[in-house]
Formats: C-alpha cells, structure tokens, sequence
C-alpha cells in the first residue's frame, strides 16, 4: 500500500500494522527477542503510535509478541520445551485434519497434494532446503484447507506462527528434508487413498519425526 493511501489512524491503521509486524516476524525479518520500539514501528509503518500499541496487544494473543513491564514489547522467544509442546498439539490438529482430508478432498484437490509432494521431491534432489521448507507449509496449508475443520484450521494458524524460528532451523539442518520428504508422501499417499486412519497415522508419525528433531 502507497505510503500516501495508508490509513495513520482507526481500525484499518492497527490492521495494517498488525498484518505488516505478522508477516515480518514470520518471514523473519525480526529476530527472536527482538526489541519493538513504538515510535520506530509507527514511522516505518505509517501510523499513530496508538496503532501500533493496539498491534502488539493482539500478537501478544497470538503468542508472537511479548509485552514486559517497564520494558515495552519484543519478538517472544519459543524454546525448545515449547514448541515440542505446540507441535505435540499440532499431532492431534494435524492428525485431524488429515483424517478430515482423506474423506472430504475432491479429485482435484487430491491432484493438487499429488504435484506438491512431486515438486517436494524436486526441490530435495536439487538441494534447495528452503523450496522444500516452504513447499512443506503449503502441503500442510492444503490439507488443513481440504479438510473444512475451520476450528482446526483456526487453532493450527495460531500454533505454527510461533513455529516459525524453529521451521528455519530444521529446514537448514543438513539431511533434514530428505528424512521428512518420505514422511510427506506417506501422509499424500493416505489421503489420495481416502484412509482416514491411514492420514492420522502418516501426519502423527511425521510430527513425532519433527518432536525428535527439535530435541536433538
């Protein structure tokens, strides 16, 4: 959006700078632990300090954002103990939603996940950790979307957000992709199949991979 066409105050302007702080702590362009200096962010964002106020205290509900006493706010800094936690969650939300998939997908949705899971496997063979790393969200994005378990979907959004920092480093870990890529597939095999109990069990021992990974 034009600096000029920019709404400085009022509900679009917190929305604004809501999506725009989202969407740079996820990509992240903000570190973890990172200070969140009001006045900066209102500059860079172009709105009223308040706007930026009323951002953090909703990524603050999201988990993404920490507000300390006396000290402002900062990119809140997951630790290893939770985001085993989120993602023994996730096994349930995952599992439901892949179980979900299995029976409710069309034909063409299948033939999505199918292309997916081939350009998962291109992007291993050619070496590209990061391809694969995004391609690997956009699999689990299409099956949370097949699946039609908004409830799911919802809780799942707010749970990988806080992910974020530990997805970089696993997708970087040298071996990581080619381990996950045949987990993936299982996973696309089962819903292409329509076996719901097939799907759970593909995304619970996929996820249970990730909890090991996280702890090594």
């Amino acid at each position: 959006m034009p600096n000029e066409a920019r709404p400085s105050t009022g509900e679009q302007a917190k929305q604004h700078a809501l999506a725009r702080l989202r969407e740079a702590i996820l990509q992240g362009e903000m570190a973890p632990a990172q200070r969140l200096v009001e006045n900066e962010l209102a500059e860079r964002f172009g709105v009223t300090r308040a706007s930026i106020r009323a951002a953090l205290i909703d990524l603050e509900a999201q988990g993404l954002v920490e507000r300390i006493r006396n000290r402002g706010s900062r990119v809140r800094l997951v630790t290893v103990e939770e985001a085993v936690a989120i993602t023994e969650c996730r096994m349930v939300l995952e599992g439901l939603c892949a179980a979900r998939a299995a029976v409710a997908a069309s034909d063409a949705q299948l033939d999505e996940l199918d292309e997916l899971g081939r350009a998962m496997t291109k992007a291993v063979a050619d070496g590209e950790p990061m391809t694969y790393s995004e391609l690997n969200q956009q699999l689990h994005a299409k099956v949370r979307e097949f699946s039609g378990q908004r409830t799911a979907v919802e809780l799942l959004e707010r749970l990988n957000a806080q992910l974020v920092r530990h997805r970089f480093q696993l997708a970087l870990r040298p071996g990581r992709p080619q381990h996950s890529l045949d987990e993936h597939l299982a996973m696309i095999e089962a819903i292409r199949a329509r076996d719901p109990q097939a799907a759970e069990a593909a995304v619970r021992a996929h996820l249970a991979g990730v909890i090991e990974a996280l702890r090594e």
